[in-house]
């Protein structure tokens, strides 16, 4: 992919400044950069790294000196990030998966394929199933019966959409993304020591041994416009209603959310969240790796949890927390400081005990 500076300029909705006829083939870090690159310095502390390059023209921070950096040319945006964005799509090559349909795909008659529509080989396209239009099924990927998937969706390879699975416009899905598998729902014929743990927070009382019976699935999934799904990233069937995922939300790799879930709009979940089943989270909520939430729990808008928090209980809306149990993020960092305090204390309390028992002894 090759741009002018001035075409990427216009594509970003930033300045140029010096020789906008250069030519840019790649995008790189300026440090690695080559002169038919574009060096990434959208942040001052970087700058060293511009000279161990050979950048004629770089994407940079307002108010930089590009001539004084030694640039032929500059892009100036006023917010570098955002901006790469924009830039990123121009530059993405993509998978080069080939377009139309291909003759060893298997798709049912009863499948409505929609115009401009590329199915890539071995995919397989159930019955009834509905694909929109301009969208992209990856090799291998599976769509189950009674399935819809609106206009523009880009699925990668071995992605699977369970039967009666409904997914808007702008879906993306990474390899292995898995919609639609069942939920773990098992049951007893008597109570369970899980239950009656719940109850006595850790008394099982009598144990007998028990087998699990399945609840079957009978929800679907639902998912809304531009959503993003990782690889290999696992969303079940609700129980009964359906497990729902909000408009814009993006999700990352190996994040597992369970039956009945409801997901809000525009949130963001980093790579190996787990969400149990039957939790609520709202709109515009940021979840870091490896968080966890229990089952039956909510959480409010615009909440954010840090890395490997576990949620119990229900977090209100617009609070940051941390930890395990979560707790708000500031009381977390008291209790980690008074932890760390611990064995100082402790050699103190040793020191006072020694004191006065020596006191003691002189009486």
């Amino acid at each position: 992919m090759a741009y002018t500076v001035r075409d990427i300029a216009s594509a970003l909705d930033a300045e140029a400044f010096g020789q906008t006829d250069i030519v840019v083939e790649r995008v790189s870090e300026p440090a690695m950069a080559g002169p038919d690159d574009l060096a990434l310095l959208t942040n001052p502390k970087f700058v060293e790294g511009l000279a161990k390059g050979r950048a004629r023209v770089a994407l940079l921070w307002p108010g930089a000196d590009w001539q004084a950096l030694g640039l032929e040319a500059a892009i100036v945006a006023p917010r570098g990030r955002f901006a790469m964005g924009a830039l990123t799509a121009m530059m993405d090559a993509g998978q080069d998966f080939p377009a139309g349909i291909h003759p060893s795909a298997v798709i049912d008659p009863t499948a409505i394929i929609g115009a401009e529509v590329t199915v890539c080989p071995f995919a397989v396209i159930g019955p009834r199933a509905r694909i929109g239009a301009k969208s992209v099924i990856g090799p291998h990927c599976h769509i189950g019966a009674d399935a819809v998937i609106g206009p523009d969706a880009y699925l990668r390879d071995h992605v699977s959409v369970g039967a009666r699975v409904t997914i808007g416009a702008r879906f993306r899905a990474q390899p292995g993304a898995r919609i639609g598998a069942d939920g773990m729902s098992f049951v007893t014929p008597e109570e369970s020591g899980v239950e009656k743990v719940r109850e006595t927070l850790g008394d099982q009382g009598e144990v007998k041994s028990q087998s699990w019976a399945r609840i079957h699935s009978l929800g679907a999934v639902t998912i809304g416009d531009d959503v993003e799904i990782g690889a290999n990233t696992c969303i079940d069937y609700g129980t009964v209603r359906d497990t729902r995922i909000g408009n814009g939300t993006k999700i990352d790799n190996l994040v597992h959310i369970a039956h009945n879930v409801v997901v809000g709009n525009d949130c963001l979940f980093a790579g190996q969240v787990g969400i149990a089943g039957s939790t609520t989270v709202g709109n515009n909520v940021v979840l870091g790796g490896q968080v966890g939430i229990t089952d039956n729990t909510r959480i409010g808008d615009n909440v954010i949890a840090g890395g490997a928090s576990k949620i119990m209980t229900k977090v209100p809306t617009g609070q940051v927390v941390l930890g395990y149990p979560a707790v708000k993020m500031d009381t977390h960092l008291d209790m980690y400081k008074g932890l760390r305090r611990l064995p100082r204390l402790a050699k103190q309390v040793a020191a006072l005990q020694k004191a006065v028992s020596k006191s003691g002894s002189n009486d």
